[in-house]
């Protein structure tokens, strides 16, 4: 169906996927033997000091989570992008659960494979990556299952965790607790691509920097 209006015409069009630009979260957990996991994503919003982390079911991060109920949501800047795909297709599920067997392989050991550096967390026992400029530290809430597969089993999550503890990098902090966004550029995921921030166009009345 075609529509027109202010002289551009519009498509109805159904997308697979409606990843419109959020923000890559690598997601550190620890499994039932203290081996750190991380699981990178990119449905993750805030809202106080909760976020909502929109997670697979059949993965290793949700399942740690449900059994630790400890994570670090580590906020990498543009230049890992690389680092992040390196470990795209790893999974620490073992054995690897059939719907991810097409497309993932089963590894111990993600921080050696994706290049990354195991940083202390100071609240909680998951460690942070060193690499990533925002960790922010925190247990789980809640969480909602909010699809199924076809043979009735939970399919995505969301899950909502409480931030407990902040920790930024002096070289992007501000004052005394502010992020400054000039010197934090996050890595965007939009529709599948790796994007970094463009040209600061404004801010909004209630910025306090």
């Amino acid at each position: 169906m075609l529509t027109a209006t202010d002289n551009k015409t519009y498509r109805t069009i159904r997308p697979k996927i409606l990843y419109f630009g959020t923000p890559v979260a690598l997601i550190t957990t620890l499994d039932e033997s203290g081996n750190a996991n991380i699981g990178p994503m990119s449905s993750v919003w805030a809202l106080g000091y909760k976020l909502v982390l929109g997670l697979g079911c059949n993965g290793k991060t949700f399942s740690n989570l449900l059994n630790q109920k400890e994570c670090v949501v580590n906020m990498p800047s543009a230049h890992l992008h690389e680092n992040i795909e390196r470990i795209a297709r790893l999974t620490g599920a073992y054995p690897v659960p059939d719907s991810k067997k097409a497309l993932y392989t089963y590894e111990k050991d993600k921080f050696s494979a994706g290049g990354f550096t195991k940083m202390d967390s100071q609240t909680v026992r998951p460690p942070a990556i060193a690499g990533c400029p925002l960790q922010l530290e925190a247990i789980l809430d809640n969480y909602t299952v909010l699809e199924y597969d076809e043979n009735g089993d939970p399919g995505t999550a969301a899950v909502t965790v409480e931030v407990i503890n902040v920790k930024a990098h002096e070289d992007i902090i501000t004052g005394t607790d502010h992020i400054n966004p000039e010197k934090w550029s996050p890595l965007i995921y939009n529709f599948r691509h790796y994007y970094a921030l463009g040209e600061h166009l404004g801010k909004t009345f209630k910025a306090e920097v």
